[in-house]
């Protein structure tokens, strides 16, 4: 398929592994694609410990997002720069793993994930295990062709309604074709759940800045976003409609909850703190 290994892997290489134990790898960000968002560093941690999990059963079964207690947003990565990333599997089972991570880029964090969760299904439902076991090899024994990433398109996000300051609800329409289904996943496509995580948290900033009334002097950013839970996969041209709520406001805070139905069924719940620093 077209873009393979290209459309939404976010990992070059594999510099080091202990299968179901541990590994650490390294993901340069093309200088062209502009704005690499904190969403998608998350999901090269996750995807290093889906390669961690992987390893240890010849690629049959692969591991899906399940369960996030919590991402914390330490920092950005330009466009150019390379991100360190590790991986540390606290169980890795045939039905399951738990892992933490994080990413630095020259020793600076900028990312961390803990007590992350996820089921462990038979690969062949999602890709060709043989595809990924080539691509397992790529990774380890010189790495993937660099500068192969192409920018994500931001997800389609209309606003429906809302109260100022108070919730807004809003509709993403998930495309029925997207070169990151390349990767996402080759035989059974689903939005990437990081997708929809940044498509949230784009609403969460806008309901921020009403509720919290920054100043220009401010920039609004994430800094954790806690117990996301990934309930049900969301397929092409599904519509989601998105909610978020202001659950808690202090001085130059805010604690947004997030919810995603589809279909009036709920598909993902989570809760983002979001914060004002100073520009600089």
């Amino acid at each position: 398929m077209p873009g393979r290994f290209a459309a939404f892997s976010f990992l070059d290489r594999i510099t080091s592994l202990e299968p179901g134990v541990r590994a650490r790898g390294q993901y340069t960000v093309p200088p062209g694609v502009g704005r690499f968002p904190p969403c998608l560093v998350a999901e090269s941690v996750g995807q290093l410990a889906a390669w961690a999990a992987m390893s240890t059963v010849d690629c049959r079964r692969r591991p899906l997002a399940g369960l996030v207690g919590e991402t914390r947003f330490l920092g950005e990565v330009a466009p150019g720069q390379t991100v360190d990333l590790a991986v540390e599997l606290e169980s890795c089972r045939e039905d399951a793993i738990a892992y933490g991570g994080w990413a630095h880029v020259e020793r600076t964090p900028i990312l961390e994930l803990t007590r992350c969760v996820g089921p462990m299904l038979p690969a062949a439902e999602f890709d060709a295990p043989e595809s990924l076991r080539a691509d397992l090899e790529l990774l380890q024994d010189g790495g993937a062709p660099a500068g192969r990433f192409h920018p994500v398109p931001e997800p389609d996000i209309a606003v429906v309604d809302g109260a100022s300051g108070e919730w807004i609800r809003a509709e993403l329409r998930v495309p029925t074709a997207a070169p990151f289904f390349a990767d996402h996943f080759p035989r059974r496509p689903v939005l990437p759940g990081a997708l929809l995580l940044h498509g949230q948290l784009r609403l969460a900033l806008r309901l921020a800045g009403e509720t919290l009334g920054a100043k220009p002097a401010a920039t609004l950013v994430p800094a954790r976003v806690t117990d996301v839970k990934l309930r049900a996969f969301i397929p092409p041209a599904a519509v989601v409609e998105i909610r978020v709520d202001t659950l808690a406001r202090a001085a130059g805070a805010a604690t947004v909850g997030l919810a995603a139905r589809v279909g009036g069924r709920s598909v993902a719940t989570g809760r983002a703190e979001i914060v004002a620093r100073s520009a600089r």
